[in-house]
C-alpha cells in the first residue's frame, strides 16, 4: 500500500498555507520597504543623503549637491514551523485538520517576520522616556515634532505599532477616536485594529516587547526599515513511517535591517498606566 499523499492533497494545503500568510499572517510586512526573492544570504539595500541647492554664478559651474550614499544588509536566515498530522486523524476530520494546521504555520511564521522587524526597530536611539506615564497624546506629538525635525516625508507612508493597552489609551483622544479607519487605505488591514491619524497609520500590535512593566511601541516611516525574503512561504509534506504520520513543515527565509536610525521613534509607556 503506498505510503504517498495525493497531489490534490498537497495542492490544496499549500495553497491554504499562502492564503492564510496573505490575510492573517504578519502585520508589519507591508510597513516596511520589502525586497523579495533575494538570492544568497545577505541583502543589501541603497540610503540616498539629503541633497541641498546652491547658487550659481554666471558663466560659473553648476554646484554640485554631492548626495551621500550608503548601505546596509540584512542577513537573512531560514525559519521553520513543523507539526505532524495523524494518518487516522487525517481520515477522520481531513479538511478540517489540515486547515488548522495550515493557519497554525502560516500564522507563526507571520509572527516570526513581525519579530524581527520589532527587533529591528529596538536598535534606534530616539526614544520618549516612559515618564511613568503610558501612551499619552503629549508624547505622540513629541514623536511628530521629532520626525518633523528630521525632515522625514510627511507621505502617508508613516506607521505606528501600539500595544493593547496603549490601543485603549488613545481611544480615549478624542481626535483618534474619531480618526478614519486603516483598512479603508490598505486591503491588507481589512478587519484589524486600525486607524489614520496625524498622517500616521496606526496598528495595534500584540507581539511588542515589554520590560518591567514597560511597554515599547514605535512610529516609523516605511523607508526606515526593510525586510528582505529569499525563500518564500512554503510548505513540505513528508510521509514519516515511525510516527504513522505526515510531518508538515512550514518555512521561509528571511531577514530584517534599520537602513535609517533617524525615521524611527520608540515612545516607551507605562503598560499598568490608569486609563481615565
Amino acid at each position: 500500500m503506498s505510503t504517498s499523499i495525493s497531489n490534490a492533497f498537497v495542492t490544496m494545503y499549500v495553497s491554504e498555507v499562502h492564503q492564510a500568510y496573505q490575510q492573517r499572517g504578519s502585520k508589519l510586512r507591508n510597513t516596511v520597504r520589502l525586497k523579495t526573492g533575494v538570492v544568497g544570504s545577505k541583502a543589501t539595500f541603497q540610503k540616498n543623503g539629503k541633497g541641498s541647492a546652491g547658487l550659481k554664478t554666471r558663466h560659473g559651474n553648476v554646484p554640485l549637491m554631492n548626495v551621500a550614499r550608503s548601505t546596509v544588509s540584512a542577513t537573512l536566515e531560514d525559519w521553520y514551523g513543523a507539526d505532524y498530522v495523524d494518518k487516522l486523524d487525517e481520515i477522520k476530520v481531513n479538511h478540517d485538520e489540515r486547515m488548522v494546521i495550515a493557519n497554525a504555520g502560516a500564522w507563526a511564521l507571520g509572527r516570526k517576520v513581525d519579530e524581527l522587524i520589532v527587533s529591528r526597530l529596538e536598535a534606534t536611539a530616539n526614544v520618549i522616556a516612559e515618564s511613568s506615564a503610558g501612551l499619552t497624546k503629549a508624547k505622540i506629538l513629541e514623536a511628530f515634532e521629532t520626525l518633523n525635525g528630521f525632515d522625514v516625508p510627511d507621505d502617508n507612508q508613516r506607521f505606528a505599532v501600539v500595544g493593547a493597552h496603549q490601543w485603549n489609551e488613545l481611544l480615549n483622544i478624542s481626535e483618534f477616536k474619531s480618526a478614519d479607519y486603516a483598512g479603508d487605505r490598505y486591503p491588507w488591514l481589512k478587519g484589524a485594529e486600525s486607524r489614520v491619524w496625524l498622517g500616521m497609520t496606526w496598528i495595534f500590535h500584540s507581539g511588542l516587547p515589554i520590560e518591567d512593566g514597560v511597554r515599547k511601541c514605535f512610529i516609523y516611516h516605511k523607508n526606515a526599515l526593510g525586510l528582505a525574503e529569499g525563500h518564500e512561504v512554503k510548505a513540505y509534506i513528508d510521509w514519516v513511517p515511525e510516527k504513522a504520520a505526515h510531518l508538515v513543515d512550514h518555512m521561509i527565509s528571511a531577514g530584517a535591517v534599520l537602513i535609517d536610525p533617524d525615521g524611527v521613534i520608540e515612545i516607551d509607556c507605562d503598560d499598568d498606566a490608569a486609563i481615565a
